[in-house]
């Protein structure tokens, strides 16, 4: 017994908690008491699902070497990935995504309408999914997308803007959500603030660079934001913000200030007529118009963070400009003799490029202080346990110091964090996840958001972890299902990005938005002995349905009850609904990537992580956690091909099964995999390599029916060198080639993003393709187009566009009787046979992006959604 306790905490002492993008790892990892060594080498397997993350895991045993230390450079890789498919093999140019708005509200709509399946409580604890792949018990509780804005008033009104779900406005201080922008184009969120006046103003583009950010359309502002509701005439100024992400809106005195992805930009706010005005740009010829403006590293030469205003003085700011990866031009400005210069002597607070990356101010009601949380690109690149350059206050008030520092990442770290592990610490996503705030009636009492929440009631002198990163690790912590989380109290879900205070009735409170949703507690709330709060509340009630999937999957319960429907999510692992849920449980931990469901059994699932670590089970995933003690008792399964091992697979890679034979998967990395055993497989190395790629090449679309196999693919994939083709052959590894794609760019030289197979003759495939046409591109070979036809085989091709508008095509599905659905990142548009013209599907999904479309055994079609959820629509209403 004494050599297995010593055993645990050994396991524990190496135990790195590690998530890229909030890419979390499961319970095995996490799980110390009662493992026997025996279940540690039995699951030492599984922990390899994770080193995609980097870090050791849980059950490294002495001895084992770490990785080379490049976690940040990875997670900003991964970052990068999901913005390839709508960039590359360029830039974006403004305009874009409201061309594309206007060409859809120009197409009529089809008969019918959408059921909003997931708008349901969402349980990331639910007690029923305690497997080893789950992060149930972990203490988020309920949990939706992300929430990248917050705004909160003295009268118990709440706002949350969604990563890419629109704004929502609570009437109880949180919960009880009425979405307030769905008539807008854009409904991915930079920012969320109230004015003096009381008006809402929301700024689009979430412009935390992560890899599902999307671009917005500007600035809105709503004069009545407690009865009213967004539409396209509220933004402020012309189309100067369109197609640029939005990090911070500021006032000062009767102007607004935007930190954009594009440079400085300020607006009166007496008015919401006029132009912006550009204030700043350090690198002004690489703007769009500009004659670096397609110059490869173009989106990266004008980024700005944040935006303080000298409460004393308010012509006088201070801005924070730089990429988080680092460039010469990092740093902060100020406006001195008519010109803007760079600052220098600010006391601790690094003036210098490499120390200067994302950074975010907050400033006391009465002025007499700035705060600041400094991410350092220098740091980031070479620390493998932190970004996080530190936390600063300037005591004179004023935003050029002197600042010193009252925080690094080590405080932080032994100040009550879950994330005390090598290889992923305090702000080691600090590039990512930021957040800060002061008590409006105590300027020494902060709120700081990073991975975790941090609070200081001294102005620094002590910090302690409200909000933990999770409850896994601690000693309260349990994964018995009659309790959430053990004996711990509920905390929030991970990696923190938008904070407001408000009140009503008086009574103050803190409310913070982070990967999983909008959490509340009092502002000068209670904690226990190690400085966790104990009174976290979730406002993710289910009226909010911000969900983020790549991915859905429909099957017969076995239950005989109905359907079983699943989908993999952004940082909020795999949900999962099954016939009478009034809350939907999780059965998947970590980010949820791709999804293949059973028709015939919807407990039979497939689910990707990451970098294509699939796991399968053939029970919805169900267990009472008993397999920590006995690991035979674990009801999934890794499966991984072995791409994952070597990383040659994007980060949500492709992953579908045979449109004839729902036992024959195809998966893409590098190589195309086969598995022809179905939900029985249970190792990794039973999948079949049909097919090499070639080096640097990775799958982005797969498809097969009958047996032939097409796989779409790039490499490079970002705007330098961008490259793309498909490979075909048939899944028994015969008769592979690469197709000649058309020379004269047919098929536009840009993300091959979905593919679909005639059931009914497998020469007949359709194609879509992400990105905009080359009015919008600037880059080469980006052609015109996002839906193409080939009817024999991939000889010749055909752009079968017609008047789909120009926006990024993302899923296509050729539904019974020859329509097509188109899914896009402004919804669902549907072509029937014969006919020339797209339509809208329905009359109520929102424009937001439909990232995946399949066709459930009830012939119903369904749609993930990046940012609201998984919806439904009878296809026989779609004409």
């Amino acid at each position: 017994m004494a050599a297995n306790g010593w055993r645990r905490r050994r396991i524990w002492a190496l135990l790195a908690t590690t998530a890229a993008l909030g890419l979390t790892v499961t319970q095995a990892q996490a799980s110390s008491g009662g493992t026997s060594p025996f279940g540690v080498r039995e699951l030492r397997a599984q922990a390899l699902l994770h080193q995609q993350q980097k870090g050791l895991s849980a059950f490294a045993e002495a001895g084992d070497d770490d990785d080379d230390g490049g976690e940040a450079q990875e997670e900003a890789e991964q970052a990068d990935q999901y913005a390839e498919a709508r960039t590359s093999p360029g830039i974006v140019a403004p305009g874009a995504y409201g061309a594309a708005y206007d060409s859809l509200t120009e197409l009529p709509h089809t008969k019918g309408s959408w059921s909003d399946l997931t708008r349901l409580p969402y349980d990331s604890d639910d007690p029923r999914y305690r497997d080893i792949n789950s992060n149930s018990s972990g203490g988020a509780g309920k949990v939706t997308g992300r929430v990248t804005g917050l705004a909160a008033d003295n009268h118990g009104y709440v706002y949350a803007g969604s990563a890419n779900g629109g704004v929502f406005r609570s009437r109880s201080g949180g919960g009880h959500w009425t979405n307030i922008s769905d008539g807008l184009p854009a409904l991915s969120t930079g920012d969320l603030q109230l004015d003096g006046r009381g008006r809402l103003w929301y700024a689009t583009g979430e412009a935390n660079t992560s890899a599902t950010s999307f671009l917005g359309t500007g600035v809105y502002v709503l004069a009545d934001p407690r009865k009213g509701s967004f539409s396209p005439r509220d933004r402020v100024g012309g189309d100067e913000l369109e197609s640029t992400s939005i990090n911070a809106l500021r006032f000062a005195g009767d102007k607004v200030w935007a930190a954009t992805t594009e440079g400085v930009w300020s607006h009166s706010t007496k008015t919401s007529k006029g132009h912006w005005k550009l204030e700043f740009a350090p690198n002004p010829d690489y703007l769009p118009g500009g004659s670096l403006a397609s110059d490869p590293n173009a989106p990266y030469k004008n980024i700005t963070s944040d935006i303080a205003v000298d409460p004393k003085d308010p012509s006088r700011v201070v801005l924070a400009v730089g990429w988080r990866g680092g460039d010469t031009y990092n740093g902060f400005y100020t406006k001195s003799g008519g010109s803007w210069q760079r600052l220098t002597g600010l006391g601790d607070l690094p003036s210098n490029a490499e120390d200067v990356g994302n950074v975010t101010f907050a400033r006391s009601a009465d002025g007499s202080r700035y705060y600041a949380i400094d991410q350092s690109p220098e740091q980031t690149a070479e620390n493998p346990d932190s970004g996080l350059e530190g936390i600063f206050v300037s005591k004179s008030g004023s935003p050029t110091g002197p600042w010193t520092r009252i925080a690094t990442y080590q405080q932080l770290r032994d100040s009550g964090s879950a994330l005390t592990g090598a290889g992923y610490q305090p702000g080691i996503q600090s590039w990512y996840n930021q957040f800060l705030t002061v008590d409006p009636k105590n300027p020494d009492h902060v709120y700081a958001g990073l991975e975790e929440v941090f609070e200081t009631k001294d102005g620094g002198k002590s910090w302690s972890v409200p909000g933990p990163y999770w409850n896994f690790g601690f000693p309260c912590w349990s994964i018995d299902p009659g309790k959430q989380t053990g004996d711990c109290h509920q905390t929030v879900h991970a990696d923190q990005h938008s904070v407001a205070i408000g009140s009503d009735g008086g009574a103050p409170y803190l409310v913070v938005g982070d990967d999983g949703g909008a959490f509340r507690r009092p502002l000068n709330g209670s904690a226990d002995a190690t400085g966790h709060a104990t009174d976290w509340t979730s406002l993710n009630d289910g009226t909010m349905d911000a969900l983020q999937y790549y991915s859905v999957g429909v099957g017969a319960d076995p239950a005989g009850r109905g359907l079983a429907v699943t989908g993999g999510l952004q940082d909020n692992g795999q949900s999962e609904l099954r016939p009478g849920d009034r809350v939907m449980g999780s059965n998947f931990g970590g980010d949820g990537g791709d999804t293949i469901s059973d028709p015939a059994n919807g407990c039979n699932i497939a689910q990707e992580y990451v970098y294509l670590a699939v796991s399968v089970t053939n029970n919805c995933a169900v267990n009472d956690g008993s397999w920590l003690t006995d690991p035979s008792k674990a009801t999934s399964y890794s499966v991984a091909p072995p791409d994952n091992a070597t990383g040659e697979a994007r980060f949500i890679a492709p992953l579908n099964a045979d449109i004839k034979d729902p036992n024959t998967w195809v998966a893409g990395g590098r190589h195309v995999w086969i598995n022809t055993k179905g939900y029985a497989i249970r190792s990794g190395s039973e999948w079949f390599g049909a097919y090499d790629l070639g080096d640097g090449h990775t799958a982005t679309a797969v498809a097969s029916s009958g047996g032939k196999v097409y796989a779409a693919w790039c490499g490079p994939c970002n705007n330098q060198g961008f490259t793309r083709g498909i490979a075909v052959g048939n899944a028994d590894g015969t008769g592979w080639h690469q197709l000649s794609l058309p020379a004269d760019g047919t098929v536009p030289n840009r993300y091959l993003s979905g593919l679909a197979i005639d059931p009914a003759d497998s020469n007949h495939v359709l194609l879509a393709v992400n990105g905009f046409s080359r009015k919008w591109t600037e880059g080469p070979g980006a052609g015109v187009g996002h839906l193409f036809e080939t009817r024999d085989g991939g000889v010749t091709w055909k752009d079968v566009s017609g008047n789909l508008p120009d926006v990024p095509a993302n899923s296509v599905v050729l539904l019974k009787g020859g329509t097509i659905a188109l899914g896009t990142d402004l919804g669902v548009l549907v072509r029937t046979p014969g006919s020339k013209g797209w339509k809208v599907a329905g009359g109520n999904l929102p424009t937001t992006a439909a990232l995946q479309l399949r066709t459930g055994p009830d012939g119903r079609l369904y749609v993930a959604t990046h940012g609201r959820g998984i919806w439904a629509t009878d296809v026989r209403s779609l004409r």
